[in-house]
């Protein structure tokens, strides 16, 4: 696991951002641990967490020509990320939309720079793909490619009625790649190297065997 993933893991859980415990998910499992990108809601935790994106897509060598946010979590993120990767010297342009189209001033659902080329989506996580499938269909619409899609962490979970996570379906059903900035196997990395995460270690290993998916 390169430093840069478990630093932001360390930051995930310093931040309160990750958890660990007991917290029943969307698919009434039992999970012992919760992330929640929204607590990075402050200006220097958010500027943090966009140079863990902005690290994640230049390691990645996913070619790209612009960023897009979808609505709503996604446009701080594009945003930001934007900003911390012209400041690693990759000075591309950004998007997003709203979730209702506009009828009045520049009028649609999108706003920033026009939408073309190969287009990098910026959102926290993949549930169930519907964002990124909303997203899509927005850049269809407009005549560009989706390049891949980013997001702060992979459960590397199994879906609710198959065996892939939502994360394999989308790059199955798109033929596009999906960068994390850490997935569920770098967190149990750090968690047997870090005592303090003793307490929780043996119940990840056990949801990991029990939901993760097949690498």
């Amino acid at each position: 696991m390169s430093d840069f993933r478990q630093d932001f893991l360390l930051f995930a859980h310093q931040k309160e951002a990750l958890k660990f415990g007991s917290f029943t998910t969307k698919a009434g499992r039992q999970s012992p641990y919760f992330f929640n990108a929204g607590l990075f809601n402050d200006g220097n935790s958010l500027t943090t967490l966009a140079n863990f994106y902005a690290q994640a897509i230049i390691e990645s060598k996913i070619e790209f020509d612009m960023l897009f946010g979808p609505a709503y979590k996604g446009i701080t993120l594009a945003a930001a990320t934007c900003m911390a990767l012209a400041q690693k010297g990759v000075n591309v342009p950004f998007a997003f939309n709203r979730k209702e189209a506009k009828d009045h001033g520049e009028g649609g659902v999108l706003i920033g720079a026009p939408l073309h080329g190969k287009v990098l989506i910026i959102d926290d996580v993949i549930s169930a793909g519907t964002s990124v499938r909303e997203s899509i269909d927005i850049l269809n619409q407009n005549k560009a490619q989706p390049a891949g899609v980013v997001i702060a962490l992979d459960r590397m979970e199994k879906g609710k009625d198959c065996d892939l996570s939502a994360i394999q379906q989308v790059e199955q059903t798109f033929n596009i790649p999906v960068v994390s900035i850490a997935n569920l196997n770098d967190l149990i990395h750090l968690m047997q190297q870090d005592n303090n995460f003793s307490d929780y270690f043996e119940k990840m290993v056990d949801y990991r065997s029990e939901y993760g998916v097949q690498q």
